[in-house]
């Protein structure tokens, strides 16, 4: 197995139940790990494996999309990676809200998903 780490990327966005959060939005830490079946001894080829540009730019365009929960943007997202890349074997993705709007709340808040198919 190979496993591709993308950490500690940052967005701004819109997530959030609460209407200011939907007005004025919040800083977001995301955090994806991927594995894939690796058939090859060596890799020489980027169509060997999966393009962590191309991750971090389906991260970004599910970011640019307001949810409710972070829930959501969880399962939408490991749903729409496993789309677009089959060999993918698990993901773990994971999303922390960097400023919880909780009168003196002091630390961030986040919430992780594990998924895997055979």
């Amino acid at each position: 197995m190979l496993t591709i780490r993308l950490e500690k990327l940052r967005f701004f966005a819109f997530h959030g139940l609460f209407d200011l959060e939907k007005k004025i939005g919040n800083e977001f830490e995301v955090n994806c790990t991927l594995t894939i079946g690796n058939e090859s001894v060596v890799i020489k080829d980027i169509f060997q494996t999966i393009n962590y540009a191309e991750i971090y730019s389906l991260l970004k365009s599910e970011m640019a999309q307001p949810r409710l929960l972070l829930e959501t943007f969880l399962t939408e997202t490991a749903e729409r990676i496993k789309k677009t890349y089959p060999p993918v074997k698990s993901i773990k993705i994971n999303i922390y809200k960097i400023t919880a709007p909780i009168e003196g709340f002091d630390g961030k808040i986040g919430v992780e998903l594990a998924r895997s198919w055979d």
